[in-house]
């Protein structure tokens, strides 16, 4: 089991999460954060740090389509180890649903 990072963190992306992760499994895009699958250790630390409420353990629904996200980006996307600044405007966007189609498919720029 892991967990997945599901679309509540687009454009907010406020990595509070990569703070306490043991294993350092979180990966960096432009305006998302994913966790890699393979190297969770499903321990849920991530999960009550999230400001938007994104994280959940893949045997949620809400996480059927975004587990196969989170692995592909985390192949392609910078490892993260340490919280950066979230977006600006992150507090605007974290209330915000429907935001599947603003995921970004570039990686951070640091």
């Amino acid at each position: 089991m892991a967990y997945v990072v599901t679309e509540n963190c687009i454009k907010c992306k406020y990595q509070d999460c990569v703070e306490v992760c043991p294993v350092d499994c979180f990966y960096e895009g432009e305006n998302f954060l994913v966790i890699n699958p393979d190297e969770c250790i499903d321990c849920g630390v991530c999960e009550p740090e999230c400001p938007a409420e994104a994280i959940f353990p893949d045997s949620d629904p809400k996480t059927t389509s975004w587990l196969a996200i989170n692995r592909d980006y985390a192949g392609q996307w910078p490892n993260i180890t340490k919280k950066g600044d979230a977006p600006a405007d992150a507090d605007e966007w974290k209330t915000k649903g429907d935001k599947a189609a603003l995921l970004s498919p570039n990686p951070a720029k640091r």
